[in-house]
């Protein structure tokens, strides 16, 4: 069995959610303790092509955080990277869905990204994907939003 050191991130394509959100958590992460801060991160798309580059708008919006998405390439979830992960996060309950009739999980953490989130609060994250940049703004900040639950998550599940 493959080591479960990877935290990955799940939307359709893989070019606007979830590499943001890989990309985020992985600049948080660089300020946690071990084992934490050596945890691994990857994103990809249940429809991803392969090969895509993120969005422009993607892009524009974490560099206006400071986070350089400039070099992610899409990628088709795999059950290779299912059984690498320790913890897997879909933008919506239908991603969710798809991972878990499509692969064989053999994780038991399977979340939405915001599922941490309090009650009452939105959970899902709506694709941003040729809309204009204030919907990725958004969709950004509902992530940023999602990663003090997750890494509240991580402190205490992984060992």
């Amino acid at each position: 069995m493959p080591a479960r050191n990877v935290i990955t991130f799940v939307c359709t394509a893989n070019v606007c959610r979830s590499p943001m959100a890989q990309r985020l958590l992985a600049h948080a992460l660089k300020a946690e303790a071990e084992p934490l801060r050596s945890l691994q991160t990857a994103s990809a798309g249940i429809s991803a092509y392969g090969g895509d580059a993120a969005s422009l708008n993607s892009i524009k919006v974490l560099e206006s955080v400071g986070i350089d998405l400039r070099d992610h390439v899409s990628q088709r979830l795999t059950q290779q990277m299912i059984d690498q992960s320790f913890a897997i996060f879909g933008m919506t309950s239908t991603h969710k869905l798809l991972i878990e009739t499509g692969f064989k999980l053999t994780t038991p953490h399977l979340y939405l990204m915001r599922e941490f989130m309090p009650d009452g609060v939105e959970k899902e994250i709506p694709d941003p994907y040729g809309l204009d940049r204030s919907e990725y703004e958004f969709a950004r900040d509902s992530m940023v939003e999602a990663i003090p639950g997750i890494l509240e998550f991580l402190r205490k599940e992984y060992k």
